[in-house]
């Protein structure tokens, strides 16, 4: 009992550390999705240059943060006729180059590693489109399109098909203000943490075991932390694969990495392994269905080289500048709660928060959640006071096209 007490102590913690940076996160992220025009993404996402990369990647920063909508929004892209590259980019920066990750990084281990991470995004998404260029055939992509345009998808990945973006006319902080803006930003940030909570949860009690029951001593054989050259070259190797069984989703990922970083991976390692959350086991079997097995794997290779390198290069260009911390100050949150900023901040944010599950359940949420866990066969459209919630990735293409009238 005090084993589990004491792994449950620390996942308190770090969860009491971060909650006011995801719900600022998750609330960036449902704006961005309910007020800006899928027909703008797809227009400035056409082509794999290296300008349209760069601008999907900020795309990507401004958007989401769950791993699970950033692969369903970059395949949603995808259709929309974004270019499959620009898609990939954006979604590695949806899911590494985001605010809220880069606050969580820095409460929890340093500047150094919030600066590590937006190094590296560009490091990687650089890495993989040269890749892809080399190595992507015709051939494949027209597979990964055809399968793509089937339109099969779970309840969990399914929310981010729903189009909760609010359509008409003017400007951004026009829509943005409107009643029907804040019931479509309410809408999207409900459901992004429906659809993320089970994972954050999860990452947050493995973390909080690993770090409560796994002896320091077991992390410092498997990193060969006294090898200095040794635990360089195997950290980002091995960074990724750590991921890939933890399944933990991006931000949830961040308070192992605490524990492996005490633990004495190498800094390059560390990187890699919060890049990976785009590698995680059920992450694979999503890409398995969105595009085929056979792009499933490719992109699995492709995404685990890419994550290396930029691991490596974190690795030398931060070392060699000597912004490298030392490992023996990381800590891992053991205060719980006490009157500081983050306390403040927690009630404020948690308050925004009870407001937009106010207005999300007064405006038809709890249809749109039990269509979530329930049929995702159904197409649904919900009219909210002429806002479209049109589901239309759910079920076949067929339908997809016959059953646009229908309001459940």
């Amino acid at each position: 009992m005090h084993a589990v007490g004491h792994a449950l102590a620390i996942a308190g913690s770090m969860t009491w550390e971060i909650t006011w940076a995801l719900i600022l996160g998750f609330l960036l992220s449902a704006i961005v999705q309910a007020v800006v025009r899928k027909e703008t993404v797809a227009r400035l996402m056409g082509d794999d240059r290296p300008r349209t990369l760069a601008v999907s990647s900020l795309l990507g920063m401004a958007s989401s943060s769950c791993s699970y909508a950033a692969v369903a929004l970059a395949r949603s892209l995808f259709r929309k006729g974004a270019n499959f590259t620009a898609a990939m980019a954006f979604e590695i920066a949806s899911t590494n180059l985001v605010v809220e990750l880069g606050v969580i990084l820095a409460l929890l281990m340093g500047w150094q590693f919030t600066l590590a991470e937006f190094a590296g995004g560009p490091v990687m998404i650089v890495v993989l489109a040269l890749l892809f260029r080399l190595t992507l055939r015709a051939r494949l992509l027209g597979e990964a399109r055809e399968q793509a345009e089937r339109g099969v998808a779970g309840s969990m990945e399914g929310h981010a098909a729903m189009d909760m973006s609010v359509t008409g006319g003017g400007s951004f902080w026009r829509r943005l203000l409107s009643r029907r803006g804040w019931t479509s930003v309410s809408h999207v940030f409900v459901m992004e943490w429906a659809a993320i909570l089970r994972d954050l949860v999860l990452g947050l009690l493995i973390a909080g075991a690993i770090a409560a029951w796994v002896p320091d001593s077991f992390w410092q054989h498997f990193f060969f932390d006294g090898h200095p050259v040794l635990s360089k070259v195997w950290g980002p190797l091995i960074g990724p694969v750590v991921a890939l069984v933890s399944f933990v989703c991006s931000i949830g990922n961040v308070p192992l990495a605490v524990v492996l970083w005490k633990g004495g991976i190498s800094f390059g390692g560390v990187v890699a392994f919060i890049f990976a959350d785009l590698l995680i086991l059920p992450i694979l079997n999503i890409y398995r269905k969105y595009y085929g097995t056979r792009m499933a794997l490719y992109l699995a290779g492709t995404f685990y080289l890419a994550m290396v390198v930029a691991g490596y290069a974190i690795e030398l260009v931060f070392g060699g500048l000597g912004l490298v911390p030392d490992q023996s100050q990381a800590k891992i949150p053991m205060e719980g709660v006490s009157w500081n900023y983050t306390t403040f901040l927690n009630i404020a944010f948690l308050l925004l928060t009870a407001a937009l599950v106010i207005r999300f359940l007064r405006t038809g949420g709890r249809a749109m959640l039990a269509m979530m866990g329930g049929a995702p066969d159904a197409p649904a459209t919900m009219d909210h006071g002429g806002m479209d919630h049109a589901a239309t990735d759910h079920g076949t293409d067929h339908e997809h096209h016959g059953h646009h009238g229908h309001h459940h």
